[in-house]
């Protein structure tokens, strides 16, 4: 039986930022696909990080491709907390937290995604619009 549309967006946030782990962090294993990332990411996507800024395709594909091998090794990502708030036939907007642990410190921020249906993508489900909020005071400036 073919997973829920809920189920597969699920799991295309969590392989994300698998991906993410595994390009931010070069522990001397081959880099990750980049192709993962970039056909995941829409035409016409839209970031707006904690910062507040608005970001556009070009510039979210660029600030990850530049930052490969740029955090320590002690660096992860846990996703928690994935809630469906609207589903139709061209897709889900979902939110979730994303804890993170770097340098010794732990962030989380709650994020709105919005991914549409494109069979082109690795699960079928590409990312529209991404909206990020800290859940606490950042102890850094890093979005």
């Amino acid at each position: 039986m073919a997973d829920s549309l809920f189920e597969t967006a699920r799991r295309e946030i969590v392989e994300l930022h698998d991906f993410f782990v595994r390009w931010f962090v070069d522990d001397g294993r081959p880099a990750p696909d980049f192709a993962r990332f970039e056909t995941a990411m829409a035409a016409d996507m839209t970031m707006i990080p904690p910062s507040g800024a608005v970001l556009d395709r070009a510039a979210v594909v660029h600030h990850v491709r530049a930052a490969r091998g740029a955090v320590d090794k002690d660096f992860r990502i846990e996703i928690e907390d994935v809630r469906a708030h609207l589903e139709d036939e061209r897709g889900i907007l979902v939110s979730y937290v994303e804890a993170q642990w770097r340098n010794g410190q732990q962030t989380r921020r709650r994020s709105s995604v919005l991914l549409t249906r494109n069979d082109a993508a690795p699960l079928g489900l590409e990312w529209r619009y991404l909206h990020e909020t800290w859940l606490q005071a950042p102890n850094n400036s890093a979005d």
